[in-house]
């Protein structure tokens, strides 16, 4: 037996388990979604029918702002953080195991505390509004379409923030010295030391953590279905939601397999756009 027939025995136990828990799941969701309830093929009819749901176009949308929203601030709060926790001031290790907090707390929990803080009666966050003044009567923020997703999406950076923050400052802690140094005796301040010399250094950590941030923030329904369930009226209606109330709320899995499939093939395309957009961009570090 040769080396590298010997090999493949090796990895043998590792494919098969990758073929039953991923391989067989993505080929029978594909099977289901070109199937009726009675396992006759019936073609593209279930993709059609999905499509003609008006909640599917919302959800979509939903999806885009509440991805890209969340994103954007959890990039920018976390790297944020990351540069204030790698400077050197009295107890900075207390202050990162503090931010470090909302990370460790699991979702349910975190969504569940959120969804009394912002209760339009009994919430604290109208109480410490109203009581000095700085509102008339309490907001509804879980039940005004325009409040909701905005809400929604601060409670999801508070959640993933630190993640980008741990993962920036582990890069930062590993930029040499004496670029510091060098720039320093050419008369770099601080803002112009992060601008030249942290951000480009972590440049590859943000790009790998916002492509997790991606992949997370495109499957993640605990926050949104603990706190709004979708609602009010479907304004925070996202795929990932719409998909489990088709199967297990109208018990309709082979409608919900083929949105599945869809909103697979719209996640892979975004994220083959977006490395090839990183690909192509300049400076890109390697």
């Amino acid at each position: 037996m040769s080396r590298q027939s010997t090999g493949y025995w090796f990895i043998l136990p590792a494919l098969v388990v990758l073929a039953m828990l991923i391989a067989y799941p993505v080929a029978y969701t594909g099977l289901l979604s070109v199937t009726d309830s009675q396992s006759n093929f019936v073609g593209v009819k279930n993709f059609a029918t999905v499509l003609r749901s008006r909640a599917t176009p919302q959800a979509f949308w939903n999806t885009l702002y509440w991805v890209g929203g969340s994103i954007i601030f959890q990039v920018l709060l976390g790297t944020a953080t990351a540069i204030l926790l790698n400077q050197h001031f009295p107890g900075r290790a207390v202050v990162r195991s503090i931010a470090l907090i909302p990370w460790v707390i699991p979702s349910i929990v975190a969504a569940t505390t959120f969804a009394w803080m912002f209760h339009t009666e009994f919430g604290i966050i109208n109480y410490m509004m109203t009581a000095p003044g700085l509102i008339e009567q309490p907001i509804g923020w879980l039940t005004n379409r325009d409040t909701v997703m905005p809400v929604l999406i601060a409670i999801n950076v508070w959640k993933l923030f630190p993640f980008v923050a741990v993962m920036v400052l582990a890069g930062l802690q590993s930029i040499p010295k004496e670029l510091y140094e060098a720039a320093r005796v050419d008369g770099a301040n601080f803002w112009e030391e992060v601008r030249h010399i942290m951000l480009p250094q972590v440049r590859p950590v943000l790009v790998a953590v916002t492509l997790l941030l991606v992949i997370w923030g495109l499957n993640a329904i605990t926050i949104i279905y603990a706190i709004t369930r979708g609602g009010p009226a479907n304004s925070t209606l996202i795929t990932p939601i719409q998909i489990f109330r088709i199967a297990f709320e109208n018990v309709q899995f082979n409608q919900a397999a083929a949105l599945s499939v869809m909103f697979f093939a719209v996640a892979i395309l975004i994220v083959f756009f977006y490395i090839k957009a990183l690909a192509a961009a300049p400076g890109e570090a390697r």
